[in-house]
C-alpha cells in the first residue's frame, strides 16, 4: 500500500510539474507573439529557456545522486524555475527577459530527468518497467494538456496568463517533490568525481551513447517543429491558437500509441529507430499540408513516433545506468535533448519567418540525420544480448 502510494504522489507530481513545463514554452512563443508579432521574439524566448540546460543538467543530477533527500532539492529547484518564468513575464525589455530565460533554464532538467530518476525509489512491489512506461505517459499527459492549455487561455485571456498558469502548476508540484522518499547511502565523493562518473557511464556505455546521441539530433527537428505549429495555425488556419492546439493533437497520438504498446512494448533500441523516420514522413506531410486533414494527419503521425520514443530512451537509460550515477545520466540526458530542442527553435525563427515549409523541411532533415546518427554509432554485441 505504501509503495503504491507513493508511486501515485510521483506520478501526480510528475504529471503537474511536467504540464507546467509543457505549457510555458507554447506560452513563450505566444508571448513573444504578443509583444511585436515576430516569431523571432518568441523562439528566442523559448530557446533561452532551454539552451541552458546543458550546462545545468549534469551538475544537478550529481547534487540528486549525493543527497539523501533528493526530493527535497527537486521541490527547491521547482520553485526557483517558476520563479525564473515569473520574472520573464514581469520584465519589459526582451533582451533581459531572454537573460532571465536562460538562467531559468539551468533548472529546466529538475522537471524531466530530475523526476525520473527517482522512479526505482517509489515504485514499490510495481515492476520497473510497468512504472517507467507509466512515468513516460505522465509526459505524454503533460504535452497534451500543456499546448491546449496554453492556447485556450492565450486566446482567451492572453499569452501573460498563459504564462501565469504555467507557474501555478509548477509550483503545485512542490509537495509531491518534498515528500519523495529517502535514497539508499552512497559511497561519499566529491561532486567533481561524480560529475566525471556520469559522463564516463554515458559516454563508454555504446546503447545509452546511442540514443542519447540520437534523439539529441532528432529534438532539434522537433524544436523547429514546435516553433513552426503556431505559424501553421496563422497561416493556414487563422490562428496561431489553433497551432497549439494541433501540439494537443500530438500528444494525444502519442498518449494512445504508448498505451497500446504498453502491454508488449517493442525492443526500445530498434524503437528510437523507427520513431526517428517516422518523425520525418510527419513533419514533410505538415508541410506539405495546406487543409485542417492534412495537418491533423501530420499531427497524428508525429504523435505515433514521439511517445514511443520517449518510452524507449527511458527504457535504455534505466537499463543501462548503474544506480550510484542515475540521476546524472537522466538529467544530463534530459538536458542535452533540452539543448537540441533549444537549438531547433532557434534556428526556425529565421528559417520560418522566411518559410513555414522550409522550416518543417529542415525538421524532417534533422529527423533523417538522426537516423544516420544511430546507425553510425555501434554497439557491442554484450549489449544487445542483454536488451533482448
Amino acid at each position: 500500500m505504501r509503495g503504491r502510494y507513493r508511486l501515485a504522489v510521483y506520478l501526480t507530481g510528475a504529471t503537474v510539474a511536467r504540464t507546467g513545463d509543457e505549457l510555458s514554452g507554447p506560452a513563450l512563443l505566444l508571448l513573444g507573439l504578443s509583444v511585436d508579432g515576430s516569431a523571432a521574439t518568441g523562439s528566442a524566448l523559448l530557446a533561452g529557456l532551454t539552451i541552458s540546460a546543458a550546462a545545468g543538467g549534469p551538475l544537478l543530477g550529481a547534487l540528486l545522486d549525493r543527497g539523501r533527500r533528493p526530493g527535497r532539492l527537486l521541490a527547491w529547484a521547482l520553485l526557483a524555475y517558476a520563479a525564473g518564468l515569473g520574472a520573464v513575464l514581469a520584465l519589459v525589455e526582451i533582451p533581459a527577459a531572454i537573460a532571465v530565460a536562460v538562467a531559468a533554464g539551468l533548472l529546466n532538467p529538475a522537471l524531466a530527468g530530475g523526476w525520473t530518476a527517482q522512479l526505482p525509489n517509489v515504485v514499490g512491489t510495481t515492476p520497473i518497467r510497468k512504472a517507467s512506461t507509466l512515468d513516460a505517459m505522465t509526459f505524454t499527459a503533460a504535452s497534451l494538456a500543456g499546448p491546449g492549455l496554453a492556447g485556450l487561455v492565450a486566446a482567451y485571456a492572453g499569452a501573460p496568463a498563459a504564462v501565469a498558469v504555467a507557474i501555478t502548476l509548477v509550483v503545485a508540484a512542490f509537495p509531491a517533490a518534498w515528500s519523495l522518499p529517502a535514497a539508499e547511502a552512497k559511497p561519499v565523493k566529491p561532486i567533481r568525481r561524480r560529475l566525471a562518473d556520469g559522463f564516463a557511464v554515458l559516454f563508454r556505455n555504446r546503447a545509452l551513447f546511442r540514443a542519447t546521441a540520437t534523439s539529441t539530433v532528432s529534438f532539434v527537428g522537433v524544436g523547429m517543429a514546435f516553433v513552426c505549429y503556431p505559424l501553421l495555425g496563422a497561416q493556414r488556419l487563422g490562428s496561431p491558437g489553433f497551432g497549439a492546439l494541433l501540439l494537443t493533437v500530438v500528444a494525444g497520438a502519442s498518449l494512445l500509441a504508448n498505451a497500446v504498446l504498453a502491454r508488449r512494448p517493442p525492443p526500445p533500441d530498434r524503437t528510437v529507430l523507427a520513431t526517428t523516420v517516422l518523425l520525418a514522413a510527419s513533419f514533410l506531410l505538415a508541410a506539405a499540408g495546406h487543409d485542417v486533414v492534412t495537418l491533423l494527419a501530420a499531427a497524428v503521425l508525429a504523435g505515433f513516433a514521439e511517445g514511443p520514443q520517449l518510452s524507449a530512451l527511458f527504457a535504455i537509460r534505466h537499463r543501462e545506468a548503474p544506480a550510484e550515477v542515475r540521476a546524472q545520466v537522466f538529467t544530463t540526458a534530459a538536458s542535452v535533448k533540452i539543448t537540441g530542442l533549444a537549438l531547433g527553435a532557434a534556428s526556425a525563427g529565421p528559417l520560418s519567418a522566411l518559410s513555414v515549409t522550409v522550416g518543417l523541411a529542415a525538421a524532417a532533415t534533422c529527423q533523417l540525420l538522426a537516423a544516420t546518427t544511430y546507425l553510425l554509432v555501434r554497439v557491442r554485441r554484450p549489449s544487445l544480448v542483454r536488451a533482448a
